[in-house]
């Protein structure tokens, strides 16, 4: 005679933590960070909806009582025909980042596992030349580059804007960091099994790397999207420039009035991309940051 098991439904137990006044002080204090770190960009969103008798009203409004989408349909007619539509300064910013997103994420990864598991001839020298990189800000270095992009003929083009920011040092010193925590044992049994080098590398080691290039490509899509100084050096030509020197062009010259509500429009598009990615991939980021991700 067998006996039927009884179903008994689980209980679930929540425990709260006991509120004391430090706890409640500790929540109060994160609570009012939180409101002035996401004031600017409550501030940016309402400036891009307000219309043109709201954004030259005293005193100032933070928040907008009449909001209009007339903004953005106007950021995309305010340029003649004559001059270059703002689609094409969207278009070149989102070109270059996404590429040199790309290359970074594949020369860095391929350049910090090769150094730290074949450890190659000089590895040490070459790691130290890159912490040495590493203590120059970007703004010194780049006249070397403007005179290495000038010699090699790609000035005002765009692989200006990528090539000098494919092999960045703080990209590979993260990069590297991580790929000493890869487990060797991982690897040669791939290896054993008769694995090419390339397949270890692109079906292993990639995975397993996924914290780290995810957050190299956070930092390098946010880097590259607001840059506004290379466009400046490297591009003369309107049709190469990118959203940042757009956002001059409009906040300059003359109607600068007329174009108060354009020029929030163009920064809330600006800024939101940048915003989404590092909300879509944070966790990786933390994860990176803490190190947490793999363990030998």
């Amino acid at each position: 005679m067998t006996s039927k098991a009884v179903y008994r439904p689980r209980r679930f137990h929540f425990r709260l933590k006991k509120l004391t006044f430090s706890r409640f002080m500790l929540y109060l204090l994160l609570t009012l960070l939180v409101v002035i770190a996401g004031l600017p960009l409550f501030a940016m969103v309402c400036r891009s909806l307000m219309p043109l008798d709201e954004l030259y009203i005293y005193p100032p409004r933070l928040v907008v009582h009449k909001p209009t989408m007339r903004n953005f349909s106007d950021l995309l007619t305010s340029l003649s025909s004559s001059t270059v539509p703002f689609t094409r300064y969207i278009f070149n910013s989102l070109f270059t980042t996404v590429v040199t997103v790309l290359l970074s994420v594949v020369v860095c990864c391929m350049g910090a596992y090769g150094l730290v598991k074949h450890k190659p001839a000089g590895s040490g020298v070459l790691f130290a030349v890159v912490l040495a990189a590493l203590m120059f800000s970007t703004h010194v270095t780049q006249i070397p580059n403007y005179l290495v992009v000038n010699r090699l003929g790609l000035v005002n083009s765009y692989w200006a804007l990528i090539i000098p920011k494919i092999a960045v040092a703080y990209n590979f010193f993260l990069v590297k960091q991580f790929c000493e925590q890869l487990p060797d044992s991982i690897l040669e049994a791939a290896r054993i099994d008769g694995a090419r080098e390339f397949r270890v590398f692109w079906t292993i080691a990639m995975p397993l790397l996924q914290p780290a290039w995810t957050t190299l490509a956070v930092f390098s899509f946010v880097n590259n999207w607001n840059d506004y100084f290379s466009p400046l050096i490297f591009i003369s030509s309107n049709a190469l420039k990118t959203l940042p020197l757009a956002l001059q062009t409009l906040s300059g010259g003359a109607g600068v009035v007329a174009r108060a509500g354009t020029v929030g429009a163009a920064t809330f598009l600006t800024t939101v991309p940048s915003i989404l990615v590092f909300a879509v991939m944070r966790g990786k980021v933390m994860e990176t940051m803490s190190f947490s991700g793999i363990k030998s």
